[in-house]
């Protein structure tokens, strides 16, 4: 049974703004239904022009674009409550690609409704507006920390980032929370070799900092790892839910 958008989980979670009665009302009639994958499925392809546009409701991904020689860099993580495949609704083609990382549930919209959408919700249509303003700004901090920041600053950013986002999704128990991706995928976010994101997350281990190991995100001292990334884990900002 797809869930129904007037009671969706994630509608409670601090990561996200609120979402009034009538809105998921109209949500409701937005979606077309739900759809499984397991780990490891492509879900979007750069160059592709999916019908379908897509909010996590469970799970992870990786977004990520591949040069002509198959080296790749990764955007960012995807986490439930991401909407995914804007690009392709405005652009006509993906400019890069999104995979599951695990098992994950996918709200699905037509994307051939979404200038619906902006005639009959305008306050809708400047949520996802204010989304895309949202993924340049990371855009813009990711470049900065690959072209600014050491690696050990890098790496702390990019985890106090991810700490941040678990916190508001009540993803972490007991300091620690689900994280499946590999040291490669965040070795290919930052720029860095392998070795050296292996090194440096080691010196994060030593300084009971953070402990990555067994698909889980140990924080040890939140405050220290928010202190050398530059983010205030605790203070998210809220997003809109679509």
């Amino acid at each position: 049974m797809a869930t129904d958008c007037t009671n969706c989980p994630l509608r409670r979670k601090e990561a996200f703004v609120d979402m009034s009665d009538d809105e998921a009302q109209y949500m409701k009639r937005f979606k077309v239904g739900e759809l499984k994958v397991e780990a490891d499925t492509p879900i979007l392809s750069e160059g592709s022009n999916a019908p379908q546009l897509y909010t996590v409701l469970r799970g992870m991904g990786v977004r990520y674009k591949l040069t002509r020689d198959g080296r790749r860099q990764v955007i960012n993580f995807v986490f439930p409550g991401d909407f995914l495949g804007l690009q392709a609704g405005v652009m006509k083609e993906m400019g890069h690609s999104v995979d599951s990382v695990t098992p994950m549930t996918l709200c699905v919209f037509d994307r051939s409704k979404i200038w619906q959408l902006f005639r009959d919700k305008p306050e809708r249509a400047f949520d996802l507006t204010w989304l895309a303003s949202v993924e340049e700004h990371f855009l813009g901090e990711s470049l900065l920390t690959i072209g600014q920041r050491d690696a050990m600053g890098a790496i702390s950013w990019a985890l106090a980032r991810i700490a941040q986002r678990g916190h508001a999704l009540d993803l972490i128990t007991n300091g620690a929370m689900p994280f499946r991706f590999r040291q490669q995928d965040l070795a290919d976010a930052l720029g860095l070799s392998l070795v050296h994101t292996n090194k440096t997350l080691r010196r994060l281990r030593e300084q009971q900092i953070v402990t990555w190991s067994e698909g889980r995100l140990h924080i040890h001292d939140p405050e220290k790892l928010g202190e050398m990334g530059g983010v205030d884990i605790f203070t998210p900002v809220a997003r809109p839910l679509i």
